[in-house]
């Protein structure tokens, strides 16, 4: 049984970055084999995930199931569309996040590096059981291990600001968890007997009425991390980590990790037909939509550039939510699309701000004037993710966009439309002027006069030029993504 979990590629995807933690605490007092041994093992677990693409692409069937504790209750592992394309996006997100935390760690000389490193793994670890969860039991457990894993590096600094956002962190995710997801799940498993994820849903025939949207309810509240009002308190607390944390949060796991589940509980535990036919579960459209427009307004008013960030996704997230509320197919095309499009780009945007500071020091909107003509390459990869987020053509935000906007005709969601549109401006309202100030106004005097800093240090800027680079790739390039929703939607193993 052992040899059979060690030679399964679903399992090796979660064993390798928790072997790479293990090597980043053998070499901690070593800096310079520290961080090779994290690059190497993010490479590793990279080139592991896209050789799985092929398999998927083809409909292939990889499982891998451990010994049930009881009667319906045991660990499966699963490689489905949804999960693959959350993987693919963890796993090359990792591998660039590990050449920028390298340049910003040093760059700013964070203390606690090697704990810093190995919780990360921790980290992607459980982003890798969350991808690859074959039932709700899997996806509950790894779900609680990245929030538990990611708490050290919220709190990173160790001040009275770290500990007091830390706090917000975990007790935010972890009350909506085991108050509503746990809930949810066992409510779940009583109705139907199995906590399986299956195509087309468990609960058709078994809930309808008010309890369908109730039980919606508990998963979408106890889904803490996909930051629908009123629980998104503890994103904007977490801005308080280091950038390359941020970076995490808001791209590579946490969020993403909130997202996918939602489209996962949607599609294979309640089923798209089950929900479009329930009036009680209308109601997720309209939430989606007041946080779209309401985080969309608190960004307008931040000065800080991280919260700003902070609250744009937010925002954002809540994109992939109400394409999922369409429940409809270009809808839910768009919500997997849009998990893989806002991940790039809101990475550059991080990736740029934690530029900013290590080489300008400064936090804030207003003190970005000329900043442009001394970081050129920070401040145009920060104009390729706002246009991104924005919905702009040329990046990979267009195309989810796209698709959204589809889901919606389709649906004829007149409501929905209006949200894209009025959120569209308030983006560019939010993100232009940044890059205005950056480019278009002048340096203080007292800057002007002052030695020049330029850009951060060359990992930081290779690592900010990449994401952008796959900003604009995946516009020209999103046919691999394309087939993996659209496999999704044909109910692909």
């Amino acid at each position: 049984m052992m040899a059979d979990v060690f030679s399964n590629p679903l399992a090796l995807a979660i064993i390798i970055p928790l072997l790479g933690g293990l090597g980043v605490a053998a070499s901690g007092r070593i800096p310079n084999v520290r961080e090779a041994v994290t690059l190497a093992t993010s490479l590793l677990l990279a080139v592991l995930v896209w050789s799985l693409l092929p398999q998927v692409l083809a409909g292939e069937v990889i499982e891998l199931r451990l010994p049930a504790m009881a009667e319906g209750l045991g660990f499966a592992f699963t490689l489905e569309p949804l999960g693959m394309l959350f993987a693919l996006v963890a796993s090359t997100l990792w591998v660039i996040n590990s050449v920028y935390s390298i340049g910003y760690m040093r760059g700013n000389k964070e203390q606690h590096q090697t704990r810093f490193y190995i919780c990360f793994t921790i980290a992607i670890a459980s982003v890798m059981g969350i991808a690859f969860a074959g039932n709700l039991l899997t996806l509950f457990f790894f779900y609680e291990a990245l929030t538990l894993s990611t708490y050290p590096l919220v709190t990173h600094k160790g001040d009275a600001k770290a500990l007091a956002g830390g706090r917000v962190y975990i007790g935010l995710l972890l009350t909506t968890s085991v108050g509503f997801l746990l809930p949810a799940i066992i409510w779940t498993w009583s109705a139907t007997g199995t906590m399986d994820f299956v195509p087309g849903g468990i609960l058709a025939g078994v809930l309808s009425g008010g309890a369908v949207g109730f039980l919606l309810f508990l998963y979408m509240i106890g889904i803490g991390k996909a930051a629908l009002m009123p629980v998104h308190y503890w994103l904007p607390a977490a801005m308080v980590a280091p950038t390359p944390v941020s970076a995490l949060l808001h791209a590579v796991a946490v969020v993403k990790a909130g997202v996918f589940t939602v489209v996962k509980v949607v599609v294979y535990v309640f089923g798209v037909d089950l929900l479009a036919g329930e009036a009680s579960a209308s109601w997720l459209i309209y939430a989606a939509g007041f946080t779209i427009i309401v985080a969309s307004l608190i960004a307008l008013r931040q000065d800080n550039l991280k919260k700003r960030l902070a609250f744009s996704t937010v925002s954002q997230l809540s994109y992939v939510i109400l394409a999922v509320a369409l429940y409809v197919p270009a809808g839910i095309v768009a919500a997997t699309l849009h998990i893989a499009a806002h991940a790039v780009g809101k990475i550059t945007l991080f990736f740029a701000a934690g530029s900013i500071y290590t080489a300008a020091h400064k936090t804030e909107v207003s003190q970005l004037d000329g900043i442009g003509w001394r970081m050129p390459v920070t401040m145009t990869a920060f104009a390729v993710g706002a246009l991104a987020m924005i919905g702009l053509p040329l990046t990979g935000g267009f195309i989810s966009k796209w698709y959204l906007v589809m889901g919606t005709l389709e649906a004829e969601s007149l409501f929905a439309l209006m949200v894209i549109m009025i959120s569209t401006l308030l983006n560019a309202a939010y993100f232009l002027p940044i890059v205005y100030r950056a480019f278009f106004r002048p340096l203080p005097a007292k800057e002007a006069v002052a030695e020049m800093h330029g850009e951060a240090p060359l990992p930081i800027v290779l690592a900010l030029s990449a994401t952008a680079f796959l900003t604009i790739l995946i516009f020209f390039v999103h046919a691999p993504l394309l087939e993996l929703a659209e496999a999704l939607l044909k109910g692909a193993p």
